[in-house]
């Protein structure tokens, strides 16, 4: 399996973007649900980049519980060294994943910023991080509860997210004439436009979810 930090031609790309689209939906249950419909709720059912900001301040979220998890387990099991060398296996995985969820959110500040887009400051900055400390003692309590429940609330997320960045670039052909100008593309890529750099961070969603989805039935580092 390709990781999310593998970077992807303009064709293939295209070729992500189409399988993506002509795949199913996960069934997202009741609690994931009622997630995306408060999101909607808070900032409109309509695809954007103010949106898509908040979702990737909130994505880098269970990454973060999981690693505290990981971690909290290590100062208990250190005199056992293959296990503890499992678990920090585990966080270092976490910390990448939370590292690539991280440019995602630095290029579309970075883009929000450039295009002037007003956004209030209690809508979004101050909500966005209580829905994340809210996330976090989710899926912090999931995981330790039962750890697929956690990967299966994340599989979810980064399900509907990959969708909707796809989604987002099938809506706005434009950004495939807007060439891709960043202080972070040394960082994250070297794409030609802001239309693949929507595909790429699509397909890393995918990763992600697949990742969490090889995980079910495979949890507590073992």
């Amino acid at each position: 399996m390709r990781d999310a930090m593998t970077r992807l031609t303009p064709n293939q790309l295209r070729d992500e973007q189409a399988k993506t689209l002509a795949s199913p939906a996960m069934r997202y249950g009741l609690l994931v649900t009622m997630f995306f419909k408060a999101i909607d709720l808070l900032y409109g059912r309509r695809r954007s980049w103010s949106k898509f900001r908040v979702l990737e301040l909130i994505a880098r979220v269970p990454y973060q519980a999981w690693e505290h998890v990981a971690y909290i387990a290590i100062t208990h099991i250190h005199e056992q060294a293959d296990f503890a060398r499992r678990i920090f296996e585990r966080v270092q995985e976490c910390r990448r994943q939370q590292d690539n969820e991280q440019w995602h959110l630095l290029i579309l500040e970075e883009w929000v910023h450039r295009q002037k887009i007003s956004e209030g400051f209690v809508r979004y900055r101050v909500i966005p991080q209580v829905i994340a400390f809210a996330y976090y003692q989710i899926s912090w309590l999931l995981y330790v509860i039962k750890p697929e429940w956690s990967y299966w609330v994340n599989a979810a997320f980064e399900d509907h997210a990959e969708r909707e960045y796809m989604l987002f670039v099938r809506e706005h052909p434009e950004l495939d004439s807007i060439p891709f100008d960043s202080a972070f593309r040394r960082d994250y890529g070297e794409f030609s436009t802001m239309g693949d750099v929507i595909r790429q961070i699509g397909y890393d969603e995918r990763i992600h979810k697949e990742e969490s989805l090889a995980k079910i039935g495979t949890a507590r580092f073992t």
